[in-house]
């Protein structure tokens, strides 16, 4: 389920753009609330919609995201509150006043004030594209924009200015290498979402995500994901994971 708030007020967009990962106002984009140590907090489309910016976020995420926002507030002109609207989405042809997801094309279109799904397969679509999902492949306090792909699915600008957490999402971009990550992996079998992805000596090489068609998105470290002696590969559980 998502939830819609509303940012109006004349500072809006200045208030929006010194919290968030990207530039925001002018176009429909996907963004991220950051600790200031640079670790994840919530991701939202944020959609401009005449005099105010719409935040299209997990229901599950929208209470503790309003409190932050709050807390920025300071002396910023701005209203921030949530709002009764309705998204529907799907991936067919597009209804009049509908936005195309800015993450990815495979994701569709998004209509605001109506309700409905066409039910397209979202996890076929995510899992073929290594598109991450709130509170699934993104944990609060936990994750690392980067290593979740934000910079591939235009979550991350870094010609916009300062945020919250950009001193070290800038320093992961320019001055290090990355060392893990979110990929699509093949997978026989199943198992639940969060365990341990296994080496054959027992060394975890990272944790298995949501799963779909004999795929998977998983949290890797790069450096484990290769052919191991033997012919033995990984395991998550019961199921076989091919890098």
């Amino acid at each position: 389920m998502r939830r819609i708030l509303a940012v109006s007020g004349p500072d809006r967009v200045e208030f929006l753009q010194g919290l968030v990962t990207n530039k925001v106002g002018a176009a429909p984009a996907w963004a991220a609330l950051l600790t200031p140590q640079g670790k994840y907090l919530a991701d939202f489309l944020v959609v401009p919609q005449g005099d105010r910016l719409l935040i299209d976020v997990d229901e599950r995420l929208a209470g503790d995201l309003l409190k932050r926002l709050a807390m920025y507030r300071l002396r910023s002109q701005v209203v921030v509150e949530p709002t009764d609207l309705t998204v529907a989405r799907g991936t067919g042809a597009a209804p009049e006043g509908a936005i195309a997801d800015p993450r990815h094309e495979a994701l569709g279109w998004r209509l605001y004030g109506a309700e409905g799904d066409d039910g397209s397969d979202w996890d076929s679509i995510r899992v073929a594209h290594c598109i991450p999902e709130s509170l699934v492949e993104l944990t609060p306090n936990e994750t690392f924009i980067l290593e979740a792909g934000f910079e591939r699915l235009h979550g991350v600008d870094f010609r916009k200015g300062c945020y919250v957490g950009q001193e070290v999402t800038a320093r992961m971009k320019h001055k290090t290498e990355l060392r893990k990550g979110l990929v699509t992996v093949g997978i026989s079998g199943a198992a639940p979402v969060g365990t341990p992805i296994l080496m054959p000596d027992g060394r975890e090489a990272g944790t298995l995500f949501t799963q779909s068609g004999g795929r998977a998105i998983a949290h890797m470290r790069f450096d484990r994901m290769g052919p191991f002696q033997g012919g033995e590969g990984l395991v998550a559980g019961a199921a076989r994971i091919t890098p």
